[in-house]
């Protein structure tokens, strides 16, 4: 049985937008958080990758949320990681602390 199948992932038939079991999307949020590619989450989850790339861009999907908090969690812990290493004298750690400031008070 495929994985996906074991999942138990559907395809509504009148709005055209996937349902995705809890399991499924805590998948995607652990796959994301080591930036596994979409392709690769959808060939675990025997889903067309494309289906699953427009859930993901759809900001106001469950499976958006999941994949985006996954990616953000392990950018948390980079960040975190780099702010040591900057703080102990690492010149590209410092220079990376200092990038991230900038797209930090970019995005204020």
């Amino acid at each position: 049985m495929a994985l996906g199948a074991a999942f138990g992932n559907t395809v509504s038939k009148n709005i055209g937008t996937m349902k995705f079991t809890q399991e499924q999307l805590e998948q995607i949020n652990k796959w994301a958080s080591i930036y596994l590619p979409i392709s690769d989450m959808a060939l675990m989850l025997d889903v067309p990758a494309e289906m699953l790339r427009d859930e993901i861009r759809n900001k106001h999907t469950e499976v958006s949320l999941a994949y985006h908090r996954g990616k953000a969690a392990s950018r948390v812990k980079l960040h975190q990681q780099e702010m040591l290493l900057a703080q102990v004298g690492s010149p590209l750690a410092i220079e990376n602390a200092h990038r991230n400031l900038l797209d930090m008070e970019d995005d204020e």
